[in-house]
């Protein structure tokens, strides 16, 4: 595999399990707050979720290629 692609797929899969693991961490401390956010983001429009959600991938993507140059 090549040096910059070895590097990305690293970076994705670190950026992954970070993610993961900052659910989890926020899912154990706050169980009750997060049960209650769920359920207002339930009660929102779908395609209010699908901005928010394709807002947080352009951040994402955005971010790592602030990171990787």
């Amino acid at each position: 595999m090549d040096e910059p692609v070895s590097i990305l797929w690293t970076a994705l899969w670190t950026a992954l399990g970070l993610a993961i693991a900052m659910e989890g961490i926020l899912y154990s401390l706050f169980p009750d707050a997060m049960k209650r956010m769920m359920a207002q983001v339930i009660a929102l429009p779908s395609g209010t979720i699908r901005g928010v959600g394709i807002g947080a991938a352009f951040a994402g993507v955005f971010i790592l290629w602030l990171v990787l140059g």
